[in-house]
């Protein structure tokens, strides 16, 4: 008689577990700032747009990682946080960060420049990623 309450339970268990809500996943950019600045006075499409390479090669990088796929499974549901890195020795120092600590990204230099300017992780929950974030500021 215990056996069959015990199984009832774990079928509650398992019932409950797949109409849980699906995991939120963000994918975080770090945009180096002092390039929207003097001496450098990048226009804003430019910036925009080393963003956009860095997200784009962090998600084909990383395809088949589960978050990477149940990311761009709900298209219309996608979160990306953009913040920004004062300048480049800080950027690289987050690169090293990320990297000592296993944290899947992408570090975008722009060519044929050789300029570092942004760091993509590939689609993360928050929770994993944020200590290492935390330091930076939204981008304005």
């Amino acid at each position: 008689m215990h056996r069959r309450i015990g199984l009832a339970f774990q079928l509650c268990g398992k019932m409950a577990v797949a109409g849980a809500e699906p995991q939120i996943l963000v994918q975080y950019l770090v945009l180096r700032k002092d390039l929207s600045q003097a001496p450098f006075s990048w226009p804003a499409g430019a910036l925009v747009a080393q963003a956009c390479h860095a997200a784009t090669a962090a998600l084909h990088t990383h395809r088949d990682h589960p978050h990477t796929a149940a990311y761009l499974r709900e298209l219309g549901r996608m979160r990306k946080v953009v913040l920004e890195a004062p300048d480049e020795t800080t950027l690289k120092l987050l690169a090293e960060t990320l990297q000592q600590k296993n944290i899947d990204h992408e570090l975008w230099v722009e060519q044929p420049e050789n300029i570092p300017t942004c760091i993509a992780l590939r689609p993360y929950p928050k929770e994993e990623v944020n200590q290492y974030l935390k330091k930076f500021r939204l981008f304005k």
